[in-house]
């Protein structure tokens, strides 16, 4: 993985000593948060990538299609949709910029449909979203739209499980929530239908007791699923996740967990499980500016990792417990995990 250099700037420096001095010191700046990241051992954690600054910053998702990473950049547009764009990044496997594409409005959830190859990239979490469905082989794209979300807010992160896509129903605005806090999204001509899956307000059980549960959730947010095709949702403001069982289905079961960090409840955004006793994890530190790689000697199967505060933690599934990593990061957000 690539270490952060400047280079190449003598000579436009001369010319644009302001605009230069403006550079150097954000770059130093990002330089100074990496030089603080630490990783506990076995673990190793460096620079994948950065922002470039007034291009694109504010990395989130992360997505993986045929040796390429994609990364979504906020670039400060407002998660309602009322103004800015967004920068969906590709990168080869060394951090080198390959292509980029801008975005109208926030984008939050990317990933990559794994029957079509097609990458969804999902906008505005909090209202007014759209879909942007982008081919990766020739940057073809299509937009999609939604009718009024029931729950007042946006849609946020995506799973996919076999022909089925899910989508998490974030910023709702009512509390207790009775909406639905997951759909299931089927595209429609340029429009995207959805279903309820999971509501703000369904019964659980708490997967460290045992005990029944109602939900209030208040913060849907971030989405993937388990091997067994179980749907894993972040209720980022309440601190838990909900796991889905046969998700949409008669039998459909769900299970809660509260997180905890050093003995106080804690807040998460991604969630990656480990598909290979060999690889890495990919980390977007949002406000840190960076992109990092963390590896490890071997990954346990099906090992839980999340981006807590401040740092990345390995997530034990039985007890919530969240023990860190990699420390010393300002926002982590976004995550996947590669296999190799």
């Amino acid at each position: 993985m690539k270490s952060i250099r400047v280079t190449g700037t003598g000579y436009l420096c001369s010319q644009l000593s302001a605009i230069c001095g403006i550079l150097f010191l954000v770059m130093a700046s990002t330089a100074t948060a990496a030089a603080q990241v630490t990783a506990v051992p076995p673990y190793t954690v460096s620079v994948f990538a950065t922002s470039v600054p007034h291009v694109y910053f504010q990395p989130d998702s992360i997505a993986v299609w045929n040796g390429r990473v994609f990364v979504g950049y906020g670039n400060n547009a407002k998660p309602d949709g009322s103004s800015g764009f967004s920068t969906i990044v590709e990168y080869g496997m060394d951090g080198t910029v390959l292509h980029k594409m801008k975005v109208r409005g926030h984008n939050d959830g990317l990933k990559v449909d794994p029957k079509t190859n097609l990458l969804w990239a999902m906008q505005n979490e909090d209202a007014r979203p759209n879909l942007l469905i982008i081919d990766p082989r020739n940057w073809s794209s299509k937009k999609y739209t939604f009718a009024k979300p029931a729950h007042g807010g946006g849609y946020d992160d995506m799973a996919f499980i076999g022909d089925d896509v899910y989508i998490s129903a974030s910023n709702p605005s009512n509390n207790p929530n009775t909406k639905q806090a997951i759909v299931k999204a089927t595209l429609n001509g340029d429009r995207v239908d959805v279903t309820p899956v999971l509501l703000g307000d369904a019964n659980a059980t708490d997967i460290t007791t045992g005990d029944p549960i109602q939900l209030n959730l208040q913060d849907p947010d971030s989405m993937t699923h388990d091997p067994e095709g179980d749907l894993v949702l972040d209720s980022q403001a309440d601190a838990e996740l909900i796991f889905v069982h046969h998700p949409g289905s008669a039998d459909q079961s769900v299970f809660h967990l509260a997180l905890t960090s050093g003995g106080n409840s804690t807040q998460i955004d991604d969630t990656v499980l480990a598909h290979s006793s060999q690889g890495l994890i990919l980390v977007s530190d949002r406000d840190g500016e960076t992109i990092y790689s963390i590896q490890a000697p071997f990954f346990g199967p099906s090992e839980a990792y999340s981006a807590g505060p401040t740092f990345v933690g390995r997530l034990d599934t039985h007890t919530g417990v969240l023990t860190p990593v990699v420390t010393g990061m300002v926002s982590p957000h976004g995550m996947t995990f590669i296999g190799q």
